[in-house]
């Protein structure tokens, strides 16, 4: 891991490494960070039914006055906040589930 990646951005937070799949999500899963599919064994585990990261996922912090300017298109804020989806077959079909939940 870099020294880049491990820096947390001001207006960021380190958010965890864990995400909870789906309920009924079974393989082939794909795990995506903000678009970019990664790799398992190298970039996270699937252990039961949670997707478990190498690093921390960095998310932005988002307050009240944060929230309503972005709304208003005011002010462009580029605070790093990195989303997970999920690709996955669920009763046969493939489904997707995006900008999961991630915990510590």
């Amino acid at each position: 891991m870099s020294e880049e990646e491990l820096k947390i951005p001001k207006g960021s937070y380190a958010a965890g490494r864990r995400v909870t799949l789906p309920e009924g999500a079974s393989q082939p899963i794909i795990v995506f960070v903000n678009g970019v599919a990664q790799s398992e064994g190298e970039d996270y585990l699937l252990r039961e039914n949670e997707i478990l990261f190498t690093r921390e996922i960095i998310k932005e912090t988002k307050t009240g006055k944060k929230k309503m300017f972005m709304l208003l298109g005011v002010v462009g804020f580029y605070n790093k906040d990195e989303t997970v989806d999920v690709q996955f077959q669920r009763d046969g079909k493939t489904d997707f589930a995006g900008d999961l939940p991630v915990s510590k």
